[in-house]
This record gives C-alpha cells, structure tokens and sequence, in this order.
C-alpha cells in the first residue's frame, strides 16, 4: 500500500516540486495550501489530492488534518513547509508583522504536528519534517524575525524527537541553502525605517543578487524525499549549506560578522563589472 504524506505550501516552489516528486516515486500527496487556485492542474492527478488549508488558522488545521485521515486512511509523513519572511528593520515592524511572521513559520507548524501526532502515535509510525533553512543555524542582517522563527523550529524539532521516539515516530529538518523558489517575490514581507534605508537597500541588492543565480529548488525536494524515506534518527538535513556550516565552524565571530555586515554598506557587483543598481 502506498505511503501518504501531508505537504503544507505546496502551491509553489519547494512545495510543489516536491509534491510532483513524491508522487512519481508512488507516494498518495496531500497538497495543501492557502490559495488552491495554483493547484488546479493536479485535479485530474490520482496520486495528489488537493485540500486548502491555512496554516494560521486552528480549525483550516484541524479539519484539513481529517479530511486527508478519511482520504488515505492515515498519515505517514508530514512535511511542514509552507513560510513567510518579514525582512527589514525591526524598529520597522509592528505587532503585526511579528504575530503573522511567528504564526506562519512556527505556530502553524505545530499546530500541525499535534494534530498529526494522534494518528502517527496510534500507529506507532511516522515521520515529521520541518523545513527550516541554514538560517537557522546562523543569521544575516535585517531578518532577525524570519531567522528567529527559523532558529525556533530548530530547537523545537531537536526537543520534541524524544517524545516523539517514544512512540516509534522520526523528526526531520531539512535545511536549505539559498534556492531561487520565488520566496523572494511571493512570499516576502518588507518593512521601513528611515534610519536604515540606505543599508537595507543595500543589502537587499546582495539577496536579490544571490537568487538570481541560485539553484532551482529540485535539490531540496530530493533532500526531503530522502528525509522521508530515511529509517534512521538523524535530526538535521542540511541541502547545498555545508560550505556554510563549515565556514561558520572555522572562521572567528569577528570575520564571520565583518563578512555579512559589510553587506550594508559595500555594493554587489554587476556581472559586467559596475555596481548593481539600487532596488
């Protein structure tokens, strides 16, 4: 019998390439995903089912969770994936900004994973995976609210695999590098202060930069396929980082934050040579 898995933000990027993956390999998808609109195109799909779910909001949890229970019977892996990012100056933010930031990318998770547990526990089975990113290992500037929810889920799923094992059931974290997935355009919040406009500017010029020439996110949807079919306890899965990681490991705090820092001030090059426009 195939396996079922429960994919949040699956409308696009790391979401829907990974849906279409696992449903080659044999999986039964369940796509979920805010705005169903984009996901039109699997409904004549046998193997993905389409359900929209708000990851905000307690009861679009709760029924959507049931509903894929009474479509395929259970639940074997839950991928949470769906994410936000507010980038910008905290000074910037308001209380709203950092309550939908933290509901998103944190409480939706685990609203999820409660309601999942009940049918992982009884079976005895299962696997969770939270999609985080190598920025929530270490951090840039002007994203403290989306690194803090990041480095939340880390340290959530790194506490929440032992009572999870006690029951037979995994805990996964993919961690992606940068991939150009359309995060960047679709699903990134800005706030202002004139105080740090001119480096926010800046600095967003280096981001905007990097996803023009960052991979697609096919990789990432093969790092979490292996996440679900791995039997072992492994708690991270790192996917493009490890130069990264390594070079967090070995260069001092003082280089580390000299190199991401000059990121406001010194301008991106163009590939021609010149200094990149500002955005």
């Amino acid at each position: 019998m195939a396996k079922s898995v429960l994919i949040t933000g699956a409308s696009s990027g790391i979401g829907r390439v990974t849906a279409e993956l696992m449903a080659r390999e044999g999986w039964q998808v369940a796509a979920t995903s805010r705005d169903t609109g984009a996901l039109h195109a699997w409904a004549g799909e046998n193997r993905i089912a389409i359900f929209e779910l708000d990851v905000t909001d307690e009861d679009s949890v709760a029924g959507v969770v049931a509903a894929v229970i009474d479509r395929f019977g259970g639940i074997d892996v839950l991928v949470n994936n769906a994410g936000y990012g507010v980038f910008g100056p905290i000074e910037g933010t308001t209380p709203e900004d950092v309550d939908l930031q933290f509901r998103t990318n944190v409480f939706g998770a685990i609203a999820l994973i409660r309601y999942v547990m009940l049918v992982m526990r009884k079976r005895g089975s299962g696997t969770i995976i939270n999609v985080s990113s190598i920025g929530g290992r270490t951090a840039s500037p002007f994203a403290s609210l989306y690194h803090a929810t990041k480095f939340a889920l880390k340290g959530f799923s790194e506490s929440f695999r032992y009572e999870a094992s006690l029951h037979g059931i995994r805990v996964k974290v993919v961690e992606p590098a940068h991939f150009k997935t359309g995060f960047i355009q679709r699903s990134l919040g800005v706030t202002r202060h004139s105080e740090y406009d001119p480096q926010f500017r800046n600095y967003m010029e280096w981001v905007y930069q990097e996803d023009r020439k960052a991979p697609g996110p096919e990789l990432v949807a093969r790092g979490i396929l292996r996440a679900a079919e791995d039997r072992s306890l492994r708690l991270r899965c790192p996917v493009n980082g490890a130069m990264i990681l390594a070079l967090t490991k070995v260069l001092p705090d003082a280089v580390w934050r000299y190199l991401l820092g000059s990121g406001m001030t010194r301008r991106p090059k163009r590939s021609d040579g010149g200094d990149a426009a500002a955005g």
